[in-house]
């Protein structure tokens, strides 16, 4: 077999347990060899629509089978795959078909695939998909495919505004895969519950990928419900699921919560955003521990992690680098701090994307001494315990989505009203925290702020508009004119 990639990982799953379930969605279980089998009619109906090694596939649906399918049909072809989040809007979805390149887009009914720059359109999860599957080979196809081939692309929001798509090759999503399966000990009858969205790193890097590669079973789950988080748990004797703070804590708010059956659990997976201690509290004593870690898209994701054995004596912390990992705190000379200084996270390894797609710049600044340099200050224990203190790059994190300042300012700037604008993140009970406008108007403009939010509907994803704004007479500025964010978040970020 050539193909050392991804896309081989169906057939070789099939040749050592093809009997074993692989994918549960809907009450619908697929098998090992029925993955394989889909995956290889599935890459020639591709092959038959013009994909060839190299071009660009995308998808944009839920949860679903087809997904993981057309990631491993493009992983067979040596074509890349492009997941697309759901949750953007059309405008955000053209940009990231036009930038990548794809050219065959497999959708989600709902969505539909009549965006621009799609040259062909396949619907992924009706009849007319089985029909495709049907009417295609099964014959294999054992493309060469190498570990240093891109597999796939993944947007993530710049600081700049612009979407960059982080390449992920094959080598860095296995290893990834690889430092989960050492350092969490994931076992063959392991039961993952993906509520997750696939699109996302986290769901599908630090457990979909994982879990196939050990022979567990995954259960697609198409969006997240917290009543039915519960009974899909006792229902299937979930054993492994990864959410977000969020997530977890509605789960806690469920009238059911105090008797649900949740003695299959052995893992609970939680990134996005710190852990509250009163939610780790509140698993404690139902028995359970959170394994908590910190990441990024460019790393495949995972980079630090704290282990359930250190879950309390180290909280706070996101724990030390995953096994095949390097990771420094260093100053700006790349000179590792001392114990308690405060430094940029840096992460090396064979998990760390080679750079971003069509941005050479960019890649080369991303790197100083084949280091990735994340932007996020951080301290260091005696122990090497990393403690993430502060966002060098203004991220926003609500509700386990990032949020980049720079891309909602260019929208808000758009509004005939608005001459200048600055966006910070406040508090918020639910989601962690949300984003929030403060807008300077125009001269002899008065603008209404629930309008200005509103204007933004259909621009950007609901979950990157403001939930507030606030408009001042100035913004806080240095003397050479940079915006002061420290300063805004003071003045604004509590009232």
């Amino acid at each position: 077999m050539r193909n050392e990639g991804l896309g081989s990982w169906p057939a070789r799953r099939a040749r050592k347990t093809p009997h074993r379930t692989a994918l549960i969605h809907a009450g619908v279980a697929v098998t090992y060899a029925a993955l394989h089998e889909r995956t290889t009619r599935l890459a020639h109906a591709l092959r038959a629509l013009g994909v060839r090694r190299g071009d660009r596939v995308a998808y944009l649906g839920p949860n679903h089978p087809s997904f993981l399918e057309a990631l491993f049909a493009a992983g067979l072809l040596g074509a890349v795959f492009v997941p697309l989040n759901t949750r953007l809007a059309d405008p955000e979805l053209a940009f990231q078909i036009r930038d990548s390149g794809a050219t065959v887009l497999l959708h989600a009914a709902a969505r539909g695939g009549d965006l621009p720059g799609v040259r062909t359109a396949v619907e992924a999860d009706g009849p007319a998909y089985e029909e495709l599957l049907a009417a295609a080979p099964a014959l294999a196809i054992d493309e060469q495919v190498g570990p240093d081939d891109v597999g796939v692309i993944m947007y993530t929001s710049g600081t700049t505004g612009r979407p960059k798509g982080a390449m992920l090759t094959h080598g860095n999503l296995t290893w990834n895969a690889v430092n989960v399966l050492v350092d969490q000990d994931l076992i063959a009858d392991e039961v993952a519950l993906v509520v997750a969205p696939l699109f996302h790193t986290a769901g599908l890097n630090m457990l979909t990928l994982p879990v196939l590669l050990k022979g567990g079973s995954c259960v697609l789950v198409g969006s997240f419900d917290a009543a039915a988080t519960l009974e899909l748990v006792e229902r299937h004797r979930v054993t492994f699921m990864f959410g977000v703070p969020t997530m977890f804590d509605q789960l806690t708010r469920q009238p059911g919560w105090p008797d649900a059956d949740l003695s299959s659990l052995r893992m609970l997976s939680c990134g996005g955003s710190p852990v509250p201690t009163p939610l780790i509290a509140a698993y404690q004593d139902r028995g359970l521990t959170f394994l908590q870690g910190y990441g990024m898209t460019e790393a495949a994701p995972g980079t630090l992690f704290l282990d359930a054995e250190h879950a309390v004596s180290k909280a706070g912390t996101a724990g030390v680098p995953h096994f095949f990992s390097d990771v420094r705190v260093a100053r700006p000379d790349l000179v590792p701090v001392e114990p308690g200084e405060t430094g940029e996270v840096l992460v090396r390894g064979p998990h760390v994307m080679p750079g971003y797609w069509g941005l050479p710049d960019e890649s080369a600044a991303a790197f100083a001494d084949g280091w990735f340099r994340t932007g996020d200050a951080a301290r260091i224990d005696a122990d090497g315990y990393v403690t993430i203190v502060d966002r060098f790059k203004d991220m926003i994190i609500s509700g386990g989505e990032n949020i980049y300042p720079a891309e909602v300012e260019d929208a808000l700037l758009a509004h005939a009203d608005i001459a200048e604008c600055a966006v910070i993140g406040v508090p918020d009970e639910k989601w962690g925290e949300v984003g929030r406008a403060v807008l300077v108007a125009r001269e002899g403009r008065a603008p209404d702020p629930h309008e200005v939010l509103a204007s933004l509907s259909g621009c950007l994803a609901p979950y990157k508009i403001p939930k507030s704004a606030v408009v001042v007479d100035a913004l806080p500025r240095t003397a050479s004119g940079k915006l002061v964010k420290a300063d805004v978040r003071r003045l604004h970020g509590t009232s």
